[in-house]
């Protein structure tokens, strides 16, 4: 059950896998016409108070950010099997927070959300109120902490230029030399968390279709994205539909691995700064695009190779992190691939170990249809 909470709890994108066993997704929603999208939340699910005007495809993101937020799992406020019951105290303490974090955003930040749960929480279900004395003054855990946002610090100008830094990129790939680029990827490995692995299998073809299936004993978990539509399944429980900003991360994952769509992704990409990963020196990129957090892409100061993104999922309590970080780069028909990457949220991570991979077979497109819900 740990290891299903930590994957349900992991990552919404594309590289996510998302297990029905997430309790939000067996809470019953009203009987109901249309889709989700077209919907709000008081109209799909029972008893929303705080939340009614919010898009129904908005509230498991949001719920996440919560649980993420305060360090806690789903039962924490609801009760299992009955998420619509008010029994629990801390389900009350949860709407007065909300509405507090709404007041305070309202009236001193216009309406901008400046302050959310995690602003106090850190991770922890009671905020801490006493500063804590450590033995490194200034010490930091490393972590970007941009939100998504762009950074107005001054930019360094010996930095090279956005442009310098992705034909680096598509030189370091072996795109810029040989003119090849990849169409379609067939990938087989293992999918690690904790100390537990899982054989995993990934169909991916330009432009943005993608489908992850890991094969737990209990049966298949499958995230997959189909253009502007993503799902996910696991067996005994309905597919859930992702919402816009689940499907354009899953998207975005998808399109590192085509890399020479990758600088047509975005509206802008701006050089921020330098930063360390893994004790090496990296170029960091704003990717910018309209309405939507910014991406942040690391590139080896050295080699090229993109070794790190950092990209956000809105909800209406705040952004959802995710990072990825890419290692293992192999090369095969003369162009390089991570064959390794870990996918990191605030409530876990796993890692994933291609074994094998085919590039550029051909692949149909009934393979990334989404599956029909169960009855």
């Amino acid at each position: 059950m740990r290891v299903k909470r930590m994957l349900a709890g992991t990552c919404i994108g594309g590289l996510a896998f998302l297990l029905g066993a997430t309790k939000l997704w067996t809470q019953p929603p009203q009987p109901s016409t249309g889709t989700a999208t077209s919907k709000m939340a008081e109209q799909v699910y029972k008893n929303i108070q705080v939340l009614k005007g919010v898009p129904a495809d908005q509230l498991i993101p949001a719920m996440q950010f919560i649980t993420a937020s305060l360090g806690v799992q789903c039962d924490f406020c609801h009760q299992e099997s009955a998420f619509e019951k008010d029994d629990k105290e801390t389900k009350q303490t949860a709407r007065k927070m909300m509405r507090m974090m709404f007041a305070i955003n309202k009236d001193n930040f216009d309406g901008h959300q400046e302050v959310t749960c995690y602003a106090c929480h850190r991770g922890e279900h009671k905020p801490v109120i006493t500063p804590v004395v450590t033995s490194i003054i200034g010490a930091e855990d490393g972590k970007s902490d941009s939100g998504g946002k762009l950074r107005v610090e001054s930019i360094d100008a010996t930095l090279p230029g956005a442009d310098q830094i992705v034909a680096k990129y598509l030189q370091a790939v072996g795109r810029a030399a040989s003119g090849a680029t990849i169409l379609t990827l067939v990938q087989k490995g293992t999918l690690t968390v904790g100390a537990q692995h899982f054989p995993v299998e990934v169909l991916a073809k330009a432009p943005s279709k993608r489908v992850t299936t890991v094969h737990f004993p209990g049966g298949d978990s499958i995230t997959g994205v189909n253009g502007d539509h993503g799902w996910l399944s696991s067996p005994g429980h309905e597919v859930h539909e992702m919402s816009p900003a689940e499907v354009d991360a899953a998207k975005m994952d998808a399109e590192v691995f085509f890399p020479g769509d990758l600088q047509h992704f975005f509206k802008e990409v701006r050089v921020q700064r330098k930063e360390q990963v893994n004790d090496r020196e990296a170029y960091v990129l704003a990717g910018l695009r309209n309405d939507q957090p910014a991406v942040e892409l690391y590139f080896d100061k050295e080699s090229g190779l993109l070794v790190r993104m950092l990209h956000y999922v809105e909800t209406p309590l705040g952004l959802n992190p995710t990072q990825i970080d890419y290692g293992d780069y192999r090369e095969q028909a003369g162009l390089k691939t991570a064959f390794r990457w870990t996918i990191a949220r605030p409530s876990g991570r796993f890692m994933i170990q291609v074994e094998q991979m085919q590039q550029n077979i051909p692949i149909e497109d009934n393979k990334f249809a989404a599956p029909k819900s169960t009855p």
